[in-house]
């Protein structure tokens, strides 16, 4: 009974903190002619509703593809067309044709944000605590204390609440894949992550370790036998699905072949805006976009992101275990976030390179909030700063490589809690310099640019450590198999 008033605590909190976001701003508030990402998720029912689903992804006198035109796969479309379902029985003039562009009004945003939430309470959060509670170490506590630390992310409700958007759905959907492969039921998992993949291309970023994981399975299985029939029934479970959601968009070639050229905009160049990777960083020191031509920057970022998902891929595909698939996963989508091409400055929805997002859509406050309270929330019910032992850092490589110039442990696990808490004080430095000082006159952007370069050196770190972790860290003992 009181794991249940924890677990129901630990929701509505989560809830009440998203409900609060939404009383904020939004992308594009009262700013014609374009506006932001809430007209267009609007806009994107306006589009489903009113035109057939052929003219749903073509430039037409009806749909202005230079106007917020739908470039996600088909389960975003279908996703809208509900909600314009719903719309349309609520208030009409919300997705009339041509006369609902840039419609604002309080009801119609209290109807948007509901559809997020409705989303978050159907996908997301029954998937947060059924991972929480299988598959997290601790007491009950312990888990619905990971799971509400989980539920106050800051970044996914600053971005679905406040800026506007739905990547609970494809996130919950990837965390229903993950639920699916970790309990051994391989074709749920599979289902779960072709859903995800027809809702955001993002997910791509995940696809890998899915499929080297389910691969090395089937062959461990041996793929003379029991494993190729399982490996058939993954593949008629994956092409199923993938048929079922384009199966609108079949019965012409030039439909699915459109729809691909938006979800992949290669015209749109190498990087936009001052997303945090790899190559926006670069920019500030060498102009890539001018030095190197479009199909070899296509070609540099190709050769990249394969050298430094590949080794992370290898190992998962010869030892498929639930550890090296987590492991998979984060590995992964940081190379695809540092080094692919055209990377959106959402793919990773951490806080601190949101920051000039946040502050153009007037989201300052709840960004001060929800990341103090994460913070604290983060040292006082996980206690961060205490599990920060050789063995929880998995630091026994880092001890092996530098024994001879960090000869004590003592000194190493220092190292470590000094460059946690200068990067919360570079953190919050960027953050009062972004709100309260101009920049030079001369360098417009140099606030945008050092919180994107300063977050860039973060996922570089990351990526760097949990390679090691996941390529070399011997075989955990059996009292530590499960992991958050």
């Amino acid at each position: 009974m009181e794991n249940w008033s924890l677990i129901s605590l630990c929701v509505l909190l989560g809830l009440t903190s998203r409900w609060a976001v939404s009383f904020h701003s939004y992308s594009g508030a009262g700013k014609p002619p374009i506006f932001g990402d809430y007209e267009a998720q609007r806009h994107w029912q306006e589009v489903t509703y009113n035109l057939p689903v052929h003219e749903w992804y073509f430039n037409n006198t009806n749909n202005d593809l230079n106007y917020w035109g739908l470039d996600y796969p088909p389960l975003t479309a279908y996703h809208s067309l509900v909600c314009a379902y719903v719309a349309k029985l609520l208030n009409p003039e919300w997705v009339e044709l041509h006369a609902s562009r840039g419609y604002e009004s309080h009801s119609h945003k209290l109807f948007m944000r509901a559809t997020v939430l409705f989303t978050d309470i159907l996908i997301y959060i029954p998937a947060v605590l059924l991972y929480c509670f299988y598959f997290c170490d601790g007491s009950s506590k312990q888990k619905v204390a990971t799971a509400l630390c989980i539920l106050l992310y800051p970044g996914l409700i600053l971005i679905d609440y406040g800026h506007f958007q739905y990547n609970s759905v494809s996130l919950g959907l990837a965390l229903w894949g993950t639920l699916g492969l970790g309990l051994g039921w391989d074709l749920f998992g599979c289902l779960a992550f072709t859903l995800t993949l027809n809702y955001k291309q993002m997910e791509l970023y995940h696809s890998l370790p899915f499929f080297c994981y389910l691969l090395g399975k089937c062959i461990k299985q041996g793929l003379t036998g029991r494993g190729f029939f399982h490996l058939v029934k993954i593949s008629m479970t994956v092409l199923v699905t993938f048929a079922l959601c384009w199966m609108p968009f079949l019965s012409d070639p030039k439909q699915p072949l459109q729809v691909l050229h938006r979800l992949f905009p290669v015209g749109r160049g190498l990087f936009e805006d001052k997303v945090a990777n790899t190559w926006c960083s670069l920019n500030v020191l060498i102009k890539i976009k001018t030095l190197l031509s479009r199909e070899t920057q296509l070609f540099l970022s190709f050769a990249l992101t394969l050298l430094f998902v590949l080794p992370s891929s290898l190992k998962l595909l010869s030892k498929p275990t639930l550890w090296q698939f987590k492991l998979a996963l984060v590995n992964t989508s940081l190379a695809f976030f540092l080094f692919s091409f055209q990377v959106h400055e959402k793919s990773i929805l951490l806080v601190a390179f949101m920051l000039p997002l946040l502050l153009k859509d007037g989201l300052l406050l709840p960004y001060v909030v929800t990341s103090l309270a994460f913070l604290f929330l983060s040292l006082y019910l996980l206690s961060a700063l205490e599990r920060s032992t050789e063995e929880e850092l998995r630091l026994g490589l880092y001890r092996k490589h530098t024994q001879h110039w960090l000869p004590k442990l003592n000194l190493m696990l220092s190292l470590c809690l000094l460059q946690f808490w200068f990067s919360l004080v570079a953190m919050a430095a960027l953050s009062f310099t972004s709100v309260w000082l101009k920049p030079p006159a001369k360098l417009p952007d140099l606030f945008p640019v050092l919180v994107s370069v300063l977050s860039f050196l973060h996922f570089l770190g990351f990526i760097i450590y949990f390679n090691q972790v996941q390529l070399m860290e011997p075989q955990r003992k059996k009292s530590l198999k499960k992991t958050n």
